[in-house]
């Protein structure tokens, strides 16, 4: 695999943009901003009895859980742990990238509606069991398959509680996203990169924590492949300020 060249971007280093990835502040020029799900997002969303009514008003629920022989049986830990960290962190990224977009692309993002989705795309994760998320080691074909349902059932989930359309959108497609896809809009690639670079950069139970420089790597990649659009990607450099960035930079 290639190793990603920054020096083939233009990579703000002396920007004031800081992206904490510790749930604190998010700097964008000389602004704190402390953003919190609170402030974007219906708290009730959490709630079991909201996530049970949600589940009674819906058939195609019932019957998508059936049909994939999944038990009716609610994650809240889960959930709320990834609202804390992995979600959380998806936020901040997404905003930073965004952020950091030249100014004709800045332009298309309805940053509220990123910033719900961001907090809202793995809503479905409620309902996929605790032993395939949590599992220390490779999933199954037929693991994977039930772990690729919790787009849909997010969307399912939310379709009824008052999400607007655009922040389903990015509920139900923030896995299917490639930059020439069929919804070819700027929020959903925007959270799709933002939600892979957390997700390589996080510990889980099945692997370590990837550097920033190791991340990027296996996203450059994906850019070379035209998955990623080459200027949100940009972007997403722009806004990484964790101590690696210096190391990835002189190294080249």
């Amino acid at each position: 695999m290639e190793v990603f060249n920054p020096s083939l971007y233009s990579i703000g280093l002396n920007s004031n943009i800081q992206l904490n990835r510790f749930g604190k502040n998010v700097y964008f020029g000389q602004n704190p901003i402390q953003d919190s799900f609170q402030s974007t997002s219906p708290v009730k969303l959490f709630n079991e009895n909201e996530i049970k009514k949600m589940i009674s008003q819906n058939t195609d629920i019932k019957k998508l859980l059936s049909e994939n022989k999944i038990p009716i049986r609610l994650n809240m830990t889960e959930l709320k742990d990834l609202a804390q960290h992995h979600c959380k962190d998806t936020q901040e990224i997404a905003a930073s990238i965004a952020n950091n977009l030249p100014q004709s692309l800045k332009q298309q993002v309805n940053i509220k509606n990123l910033k719900d989705g961001a907090m809202l795309h793995d809503f479905g994760k409620v309902l996929i069991p605790a032993e395939i998320l949590n599992k220390n080691g490779a999933l199954t074909p037929e693991e994977h398959k039930i772990m690729d349902l919790h787009s849909e059932l997010g969307y399912q989930l939310l379709k009824n509680s008052g999400v607007n359309d655009e922040i389903l959108k990015l509920v139900r497609y923030h896995h299917d996203n490639k930059q020439n896809n069929f919804v070819p809009d700027i929020n959903l690639q925007i959270l799709n990169l933002a939600d892979k670079y957390s997700a390589l950069t996080e510990e889980r139970v099945y692997k370590e924590a990837f550097s920033p420089q190791k991340a990027l790597t296996i996203l450059y990649s994906e850019v070379k492949k035209g998955d990623i659009h080459p200027f949100i990607f940009n972007a997403l450099v722009k806004s990484i300020q964790t101590k690696e960035v210096p190391q990835i930079v002189n190294k080249y």
